[in-house]
């Protein structure tokens, strides 16, 4: 049996590596993905030791690329990008071209082709979607304004960045005089010029996208219903996986669309389907995976030396990524009248380049538009700017508390501006208004008893006012606001978050207000039961114990001769709820 596999050593070396380097990063309180570049540099051919193989690399990384954006097409929400439409449209438009001339200023001192700068400045232009979503959620951020903000501005700068992969091949063709697309090949057969070629692109993209709107629209979700109802969870994610490559490929070969954008689409249609939440679920393995070995292949590309031999242009590009970039997004903000920590929160996220930023080093490089040390500074900016991340939010929330604190009003005059408390009596407080406190709240709307919600979600918040229901913002463990809810008066708080450390909290000042209030709240594990009971609720519910019961209860009515010979063995079951 031949022992040279170099695919195996790649995948081997590379998930291995990546893995140890991933957690050694992870310890460091650094995202993940730097260990994962790392991990590449480790077996690239700029460093000592085992190389892996470059042109497999590249290959899986296709793959990996291929897989991102599905992932990103299969999580893109129209609605939540208009909610925020008003800011984060021209926002993020204004803030690329900003970037890309500031790119080019710095591609022009260093005597580089036009062409080439504008690519290298669109590839700094474009932050990390993965890398804002961890700091975002990291600080609890992602359903507040701010967040939901940087959010709808990434995914501006997503669907931008999808544009420029269509464009970029058909420009480098024109550029270079390499005719290989059917579009370059029909344009300069009938002479068209870049405009005529542009626009025979454009028509091929818009045929693509036509017929993924028409068809893919209502063939992909209807594949997916058919897999789902054999019941076999295995050809489900075979059928997932089959429709991210199958859609991305033929987009390629029949449209000249890039795998990247075939993906993209693929991802957006199957989010029509209800079984999306499960498609996504089933991928996010192989997915991850493909990723993994996609930024390692990054990696190994890039020659670390390069930044000794020359740390100037580095300089220059991470002061573009970190500083130029976040500060032209601090003043867009501004101007569109949000507040001070609403733009900083802004720039902090914009402070870094990754997954678009690499699909467009390699695609600009493959399509001779970019050089190789313009490649390398952007893969060296990204890793820097991914490291540096951390320690910009960092100070943005530094800055942001101490600007609170220096906005912070008087004694007198914050007494004055205390959140007032409810006229509510005999109420119930319901503490979270998501999926569980939806239910909750509902019912007892039906039922006309008397109660108040807080929640942490500006947005539920509004929508529980305008429809009649009072309701607080903001975090319930916090003595002010459960303060506001009149404790002392109401009849029962029902904690629906499922974060038990928090939930701890609320029950223990609302059995320390108020002795006789009854206190119910929810669990995921029996520690959880035990440490909300032990801090003063009265019942814990767990979804796992209640699921049980209801199948029980339905096997007493079903075999009532068997409930009754098994009855202490199902009463114990029942009881443990």
């Amino acid at each position: 049996m031949p022992h040279d596999t170099p695919l195996i050593a790649t995948i081997v070396a590379g998930l291995g590596l990546a893995f140890v380097f991933g957690t050694i990063a992870q310890r460091l309180k650094i995202p993940p993905l730097v260990g994962y570049l790392l991990a590449g540099v480790a077996v690239g051919p700029f460093t000592p030791g085992y190389v892996a193989d470059q042109a497999l690399a590249t290959e899986l990384a296709e793959l990996g690329i291929i897989l991102l954006m599905f992932g990103v097409g299969l999580h893109f929400s129209l609605k939540d990008l208009l909610s925020v439409k008003a800011i984060a449209i021209p926002g993020a438009i204004v803030q690329i071209a900003v970037a890309t001339l500031m790119g080019l200023g710095l591609a022009m001192l260093m005597k580089w082709k036009v062409s080439e700068g504008l690519v290298f400045g669109l590839a700094l232009s474009v932050a990390s979607t993965v890398v804002l979503l961890r700091a975002l959620q990291e600080r609890r951020l992602m359903e507040t304004g701010r967040g939901r903000i940087a959010v709808g501005w990434l995914i501006v700068e997503d669907l931008a960045m999808v544009l420029a992969l269509v464009l970029i091949p058909t420009f480098a063709n024109l550029q270079t005089g390499n005719v290989t697309t059917a579009a370059s090949l029909l344009g300069a057969h009938f002479e068209l010029g870049l405009g005529g070629v542009l626009l025979l692109t454009a028509v091929k993209v818009a045929l693509f996208i036509a017929l993924m709107l028409v068809v893919g629209r209502r063939l992909i979700p209807w594949i997916l219903h058919y897999i789902a109802h054999t019941g076999s969870r295995e050809l489900f994610r075979l059928a997932v996986l089959a429709i991210a490559l199958g859609v991305a490929f033929g987009s390629t070969k029949l449209f000249d669309v890039s795998l990247a954008l075939g993906a993209f689409f693929a991802g957006m249609m199957l989010r029509e389907s209800p079984l999306s939440a499960r498609a996504a679920q089933e991928s996010l393995p192989l997915r991850d995976a493909f990723a993994v070995l996609f930024f390692v292949s990054v990696g190994m590309l890039f020659d670390p030396f390069s930044v000794v031999r020359d740390p100037w242009p580095l300089i220059a590009t991470l002061l573009v990524i970190i500083i130029g970039k976040s500060l032209a997004a601090f003043l867009i903000v501004i101007a569109f009248r949000h507040p001070v920590a609403t733009a900083l929160t802004i720039s902090a996220s914009l402070a870094q380049i990754g997954e678009f930023s690499f699909i467009l080093a390699e695609l600009g490089y493959a399509s001779k538009l970019l050089s190789k040390q313009a490649r390398d500074l952007i893969l060296a900016g990204a890793i820097l700017s991914i490291m540096l991340n951390p320690l910009v939010f960092a100070g943005v929330d530094w800055l942001i508390a101490r600007l609170e604190r220096r906005n912070a009003p008087s004694p007198s005059r914050a007494a004055a501006k205390a959140i007032p408390v409810t006229h509510l009596t005999d109420h119930t407080i319901l503490v979270g208004y998501g999926r569980v406190g939806n239910l909750i709240g509902n019912d007892l709307k039906q039922k006309k008893l008397p109660f108040l919600v807080i929640e942490a979600s500006d947005g539920t918040v509004s929508k529980l006012r305008e429809s009649g229901i009072e309701a607080l913002t903001g975090n319930a463990a916090q003595p002010e606001i459960l303060r506001a809810a009149a404790l002392p008066k109401s009849r029962n708080v029902v904690v629906a978050i499922p974060e038990a450390f928090e939930a701890g909290q609320i029950v223990q000042q609302a059995r320390a207000a108020n002795a006789s209030i009854r206190i119910i709240a929810r669990a995921h594990s029996d520690a959880e039961v035990e440490h909300l009971q032990g801090l003063g609720a009265d019942t814990v519910i767990m979804g796992e114990r209640e699921i049980a019961r209801g199948m029980i209860e339905e096997l007493e009515r079903r075999f009532p001769d068997a409930a009754d010979k098994d009855s202490p063995r199902l009463a114990e079951a029942g009881s443990r709820a």
